[in-house]
C-alpha cells in the first residue's frame, strides 16, 4: 500500500486525481492544504486532511511522516518558495517521488504563433514557475514536471505527451485529463522519472485556444 501526499489537494486537477485514485487503487490519500474545511472526505478509513503552509518546512516536515510519493498541485506568488520548502522537507525525511505541476511555456518550448501568444499572455507568471520547476528538476529527488495545455472543463480524457525537449503540441486539455494522466503516473511510480511531460488534447493546435 501506498501513502500519496497530495499538496494543494482542493485544486480542481487534483480531485479528479484523487477521485482516480480512490476507485482504482487501495492508497492511502493525505490532503495538505491551507484551510481545511474547503475539502469533503469522501472515504474516511482511506483519506487524512493535513492543514499546513507549503512555504513552511516544519508543516510539510509533519504531513511527510510515512510519505511514499508527493504529489504537488501548487499555485501562486509564493511558488519559488514553495519548491524550495518542499525540496528541503522531502530531503530531511528522506523522500524522493514527486510530481509537479507546472505550466506550458516554462521552457519556451510552445512553438509558432501559439508560443507567442502564451508567452504573452502568462508574461509575468511563467517566470516564477520556470523557476520553481527547475528548482524540484535541479534537486537529488525522482521528479516528474506536469505541463498541462490551456485547461477546459470538459468531461473527457484525450491527450498525446510530449518530452522536455521536444515542441509542445496543441493548445487545450481537460481538467480531468490531466488528473487522470498524474493518477496513471503514481500508479507506476518507475515511469517518467527525471522527464517532463506537456499533456495536450490532439487536434487543437491554433494561435490560441479556441475560446478566445
Amino acid at each position: 500500500m501506498q501513502n500519496i501526499l497530495i499538496l494543494g489537494a482542493n485544486g480542481r486537477i487534483a480531485c479528479f486525481a484523487e477521485q482516480d485514485l480512490l476507485a482504482k487503487t487501495n492508497y492511502q490519500l493525505i490532503y495538505f492544504l491551507r484551510n481545511s474545511s474547503r475539502l469533503t472526505i469522501q472515504n474516511p478509513n482511506r483519506e487524512q486532511v493535513i492543514e499546513g503552509d507549503a512555504t513552511k518546512v516544519s508543516d510539510l516536515e509533519r504531513a511527510l511522516v510515512g510519505v511514499d510519493i508527493v504529489y504537488a498541485n501548487l499555485a501562486g506568488k509564493d511558488i519559488v518558495q514553495q519548491a524550495q520548502a518542499i525540496v528541503q522537507a522531502m530531503q530531511k525525511q528522506g523522500i524522493r517521488r514527486i510530481y509537479w505541476v507546472s505550466s506550458l511555456g516554462i521552457y519556451d518550448e510552445v512553438p509558432g504563433a501559439f508560443g507567442v501568444w502564451n508567452n504573452q499572455t502568462l508574461d509575468g507568471y511563467l517566470q516564477p514557475y520556470a523557476k520553481a520547476a527547475a528548482i524540484i528538476e535541479a534537486a537529488p529527488l525522482d521528479s516528474t514536471i506536469i505541463r498541462p495545455a490551456w485547461l477546459t472543463n470538459q468531461n473527457e480524457v484525450n491527450y498525446e505527451i510530449t518530452h522536455k525537449n521536444e515542441p509542445f503540441k496543441g493548445t487545450e486539455v481537460s481538467r480531468k485529463t490531466v488528473g487522470v494522466v498524474i493518477s496513471e503516473l503514481i500508479q507506476n511510480p518507475q515511469k517518467a522519472i527525471n522527464d517532463s511531460l506537456g499533456i495536450n488534447k490532439p487536434n487543437t493546435d491554433g494561435d490560441k485556444p479556441a475560446w478566445y
